[in-house]
């Protein structure tokens, strides 16, 4: 198979991670995930988002772009944890939508994401998460980890009325959408325990890498 470039999106909590994580594993791709250990800026932010969030979201789009750069430039596949797209049109939007990213600083950082992303090479499809607020807030809970401990619903709610906004109107590159928590009608998958499931999974993103657009759960999952 040629060489692929995946990106993983989602909502916090959506399962971004255990993805890459179990199809890196499966299919022998490079994997690479986001990192905020090493983050200078985050102590700074969480005392004082006003002041920190133009640089934190600046050190963010730098870091993603040189993780893309590498990943594009290596000759194997590749899978990456969230996307560069959601620096800007989920996360810096949500900053500003909150106040905590003033109108200039927005739309100069915007101006350096429009200019840096045009630069990059597309990736060869772009892999969505979705799942409910109320069951994103209640993994979140379960994981328990410190810097996530001030989500809350509401926020994750406003997360995913921006996704939706953004998944409209990307055409970046084929999307294949898998809904991981009940949903409507549709059936979620759970990869993380059920392995017919990641199975289902692989399946459709060969499907997608291979042109096929209109791709359907099978029957017995």
């Amino acid at each position: 198979m040629a060489k692929r470039l995946i990106v993983v999106a989602g909502n916090i909590g959506a399962g971004k991670t255990s993805l890459t994580e179990r199809l890196g594993s499966r299919l022998g791709w490079e994997t690479a995930f986001e990192s905020v250990s090493d983050n200078p800026y985050l102590p700074d932010f969480y005392a004082d988002m006003q002041s920190w969030s133009f640089h934190l979201q600046i050190y963010f789009l730098g870091h993603r772009a040189e993780q893309y750069l590498d990943l594009a430039r290596a000759p194997q596949s590749s899978i990456l944890d969230r996307s560069i797209y959601e620096d800007a049109y989920i996360f810096a939007r949500a900053l500003h939508h909150l106040g905590n990213l003033n109108e200039r600083d927005y739309l100069a950082y915007m101006r350096v994401f429009d200019l840096l992303v045009s630069t990059l090479p597309p990736p060869n499809l772009l892999i969505y998460l979705k799942a409910p607020a109320s069951v994103l807030v209640e993994r979140i809970r379960r994981r328990g980890r410190d810097i996530e401990s001030g989500i809350s619903e509401d926020y994750l709610a406003l997360l995913d009325s921006f996704y939706d906004d953004w998944m409209t109107a990307f055409d970046v590159c084929p999307v294949l959408t898998i809904h991981t928590g009940e949903l409507g009608r549709e059936v979620p998958l759970d990869f993380v325990h059920n392995t017919r499931h990641l199975d289902i999974v692989v399946e459709r993103i060969q499907d997608k890498l291979a042109g096929k657009e209109d791709v359907v759960f099978p029957a017995d999952i």
